[in-house]
């Protein structure tokens, strides 16, 4: 019996942002996990712990950063914590919760629209358009790039009307560094990209993949390319696909739904998954 179980505590709720997004997106989250029992943390990617508005004015903190720095970022965070957490990410975020369970952390993982892994090949072409704006300038690998409003929409929010996805882009939307996407874009064309997974570990936290059927950036074709990756696995990986969900999926109708699900299905695994570990234990 873990810790958290004998003193019948949940485990902690590890929760990560992706690209035009920070902590704030998780606002209606932190507020529904607290509620259940859940310690919720929600840190942002370096260069990004200010507000939203301070962040707009001066990006230049987050240029050049890339995955590999993101992920070995949020490895501290899980192993500064008594008992494994569950690591929940959305989008890009969702990319960083592969490479924690790869590298054997977290109790159970939820990926929400995740960006591509190494070995997804066949990219959508909305997904091609979303990323444009970043993708078609090689100096972006060092920058940040914001999205206009008219961007933000198509990309997070394409089911709602422009004026509530204003006040969404308005609460929420900030520049995001080039890099990631640029090491996305390559890394079928490397050996040891920053966006490998090794879709084989047999001994990795349960994974649920979470799609959208109206995603933009990361459309449900592409969550099931990952899934399919993860096939030889013995290791437990779900799917599960929301229709008319956009990428925006913390905040726009739904979010509701989505995060019940992604909470339910990881306590669940998470459990299980500690005690088989314990009983493989010599």
């Amino acid at each position: 019996m873990t810790e958290a179980e004998s003193t019948g505590t949940k485990p902690p709720i590890l929760l990560i942002h992706g690209l035009w997004l920070t902590p704030r997106a998780w606002e209606h989250w932190i507020e529904r996990y607290t509620q259940l029992g859940h310690q919720v943390l929600a840190p942002a990617w370096p260069g990004m712990e200010i507000e939203v508005e301070a962040l707009r004015k001066n990006p230049e903190g987050m240029n050049g950063l890339g995955v590999t720095e993101v992920a070995d970022f949020y490895e501290t965070v899980v192993r500064e914590q008594a008992w494994p957490p569950i690591i929940i990410g959305h989008s890009f975020g969702g990319l960083i919760v592969q490479i924690l369970l790869d590298r054997g952390l977290g109790a159970a993982g939820v990926a929400i629209h995740p960006a591509p892994i190494k070995g997804v090949l066949r990219l959508p072409l909305s997904s091609l358009r979303v990323a444009m704006p970043v993708l078609a300038n090689p100096g972006n690998r060092s920058r940040t790039v914001a999205l206009s409003p008219k961007q933000f929409h198509y990309a997070f929010t394409n089911t709602l009307t422009p004026q509530e996805s204003g006040v969404i882009y308005q609460r929420y939307c900030v520049p995001a560094p080039g890099r990631p996407l640029f090491q996305a874009a390559a890394a079928n064309l490397r050996r040891h990209p920053a966006t490998r997974v090794d879709v084989s570990h047999d001994t990795r936290a349960p994974l649920l993949l979470i799609a959208g059927g109206a995603d933009h950036t990361v459309p449900a074709t592409l969550v099931r390319q990952t899934y399919h990756r993860y096939r030889n696995s013995r290791a437990v990986t779900d799917y599960q696909e929301f229709a008319r969900m956009p990428h925006f999926a913390l905040g726009a109708p739904q979010w509701e739904r989505v995060a019940d699900h992604a909470i339910h299905w990881a306590d669940r695994n998470a459990a299980r998954h500690t005690r088989r570990s314990r009983a493989d234990k010599p």
